[in-house]
């Protein structure tokens, strides 16, 4: 028995989560149960009732995500966000240790919205599957639906979440895939509709949207993309004070990058007064510094910097153009008034 794990045992009873141990001794979540558990292991007894408690998650998920892990860890669920590389990726060895015997749920997202970073969704759900764990697995794939051609059933998910905004779609609609056999439990109650899963009246009038946008779908312009990101890239890597940080391999639907020295707000506001409208991380998260960002690694200074650029089928080269000549124009105006 050593003191670390009575320590560990003795904030886990004060504290009664994981997390909040986590949080309090400053390391990551794994720790303090590989700890604790290995003290069960000594004692032979089981010291906290965790069955059924444990949701693994990551750090760069969409705060529709993580929001609703924080609420859930407040009503006695143990929450694991599993840390990520500097390219944003889960790294496996991380999420076969986070994934134990009493967890439940796994939810990642398979695109992230900021970065455009691709998870390994098929190789999670292989990890899980092989752990032996009773869990579900649930993937967001909000910002991958329309833009990498998949199969449900091959990626191995039991739930997966779509949007129609992301596709040209109606806001305030989306879609929700779940595997034969899987039983969901509702939120709400009152009505019989969506299979008893969410009451009330159905949109129809947006989920014909929803509909019409799914057959709009061209994955055969995916290789334009790829050359308007591509063409973006070199633009950007010949400009002094521009950092990429979106990894190679991301989705080409999505690149990030920061401007040294210039906060995103004061960027976009200028960048829009020339009628080019980028963002500067998560539209759910709007004047927040970018976690996202931080979890890869990046400075406070570049993710307060960082500014998103999202590709249409209906962007054009001569688009991508006038953002370098009013990135160039801004850079230059913003810094001499900084300097001033």
């Amino acid at each position: 028995m050593e003191l670390l794990q009575l320590r560990y045992f003795k904030d886990a009873a004060e504290l009664e989560n994981f997390s909040m141990v986590a949080k309090k001794n400053m390391v990551p979540q794994p720790s303090i149960s590989k700890t604790i558990g290995k003290l069960e292991d000594e004692l032979g007894v089981l010291l906290f009732d965790r069955q059924g408690k444990r949701i693994v998650t990551t750090a760069v998920e969409h705060s529709s995500v993580i929001e609703a892990c924080r609420y859930l860890e407040g009503l006695g669920f143990e929450v694991v966000y599993l840390p990520v590389n500097s390219c944003g990726a889960v790294e496996m060895s991380d999420l076969k240790e986070a994934v134990t015997q009493d967890t439940i749920l796994v939810s990642v997202m398979y695109v992230n919205n900021e970065t455009g970073t691709v998870q390994p969704v098929d190789k999670i759900a292989r990890a899980i599957k092989r752990s032996g764990a009773n869990a579900l697995f649930h993937i967001d794939a909000v910002q991958a639906y329309g833009k990498l051609m998949f199969k449900n059933s091959r990626l191995g998910a039991d739930m997966i979440t779509f949007t129609a905004h992301k596709i040209h779609g109606p806001k305030g609609v989306g879609a929700l895939y779940i595997k034969n056999g899987v039983r969901i439990t509702p939120r709400l109650y009152g009505g019989m509709q969506q299979h008893k899963i969410r009451p009330g009246t159905e949109p129809a009038p947006a989920i014909a949207g929803f509909g019409a946008a799914i057959k709009e779908i061209d994955y055969t312009n995916i290789d334009n993309i790829k050359s308007l990101n591509c063409y973006l890239r070199k633009q950007l890597e010949n400009i002094d004070g521009i950092v990429i940080n979106s990894p190679e391999n991301a989705l080409e639907y999505i690149l990030n990058f920061s401007v040294t020295g210039i906060r995103s707000e004061t960027m976009l506001h200028y960048l829009a007064e020339k009628g080019i409208y980028v963002s500067s991380g998560s539209a759910c998260a709007k004047g927040q510094p970018s976690y996202v960002l931080t979890a890869m690694g990046l400075s406070k200074d570049l993710a307060d910097s960082a500014v998103r650029v999202s590709f249409s089928r209906h962007n054009t080269t001569a688009d991508i153009d006038a953002l370098i000549k009013a990135l160039r124009d801004g850079m230059n105006s913003l810094a001499r008034k900084s300097s001033k």
